[in-house]
């Protein structure tokens, strides 16, 4: 009965969001849009909870030095940093100065430090994937060398016939690839969602 309730709402508003996506109805898009809003709303208040548990968490890990404290310290510091960049008095939010700073500065090297180590991952799995499975890993490794070659930075006729195929094949086979992917993946994940929401579990199969 506790997981009813829930289940039905959820329910609910999937089947009044899936219809309005189906069907032209005035009254039916006024409801989605106050259901979408009302979706983002707490959504924000989810993110916002969120937020104070990972604060309260890792004060309670400096506080007491259990665990990692140092990695509590500098996520705490870091949190502290883009907050105050965001809030000061007079801030202009994500567009502020010192937001870009911040962003410039201390996240975009630090996202471009994890970016370059993916190389060294993939080096590591191709060479796994080679004594594991050498067939699948051979035509991964044919695939990405075709894409690295056809997205080289060439100029004239050649460099543009290269860019022409490398746009047609990002579009037309991998662009089809991923949209069954995230088609598949939503499914998955909508079922189940549906039976966590149900208290189902394998015994009921």
């Amino acid at each position: 009965m506790r997981r009813s309730i829930p289940a039905a709402v959820v329910g609910l508003v999937g089947l009044v969001l899936l219809v309005d996506f189906v069907l032209i109805n005035p009254l039916l898009a006024d409801v989605s849009d106050a259901l979408l809003e009302l979706i983002v709303l707490l959504a924000a208040a989810a993110a916002i909870a969120g937020a104070i548990a990972l604060v309260l968490r890792h004060w309670t890990d400096l506080v007491e030095r259990r665990g990692d404290w140092i990695g509590s310290l500098a996520l705490l510091v870091s949190f502290g940093v883009i907050v105050l960049a965001g809030f000061y008095p007079g801030s202009e939010g994500a567009a502020d100065p010192a937001v870009r700073w911040v962003v410039a500065a201390l996240l975009g090297p630090l996202v471009a430090s994890l970016f370059a180590l993916v190389f060294v991952f993939l080096l590591v799995a191709m060479r796994r994937g080679m004594t594991v499975r050498r067939r699948e890993t051979t035509v991964m490794l044919l695939a990405a060398g075709v894409v690295i070659v056809l997205l080289l930075p060439l100029g004239g006729l050649l460099g543009e016939r290269l860019a022409s195929a490398a746009g047609w094949i990002l579009q037309v086979p991998l662009g089809g690839v991923f949209r069954g992917l995230l088609i598949g993946t939503g499914i998955v994940m909508a079922v189940h969602a549906t039976r966590v929401l149900l208290a189902m579990d394998g015994s009921d199969d």
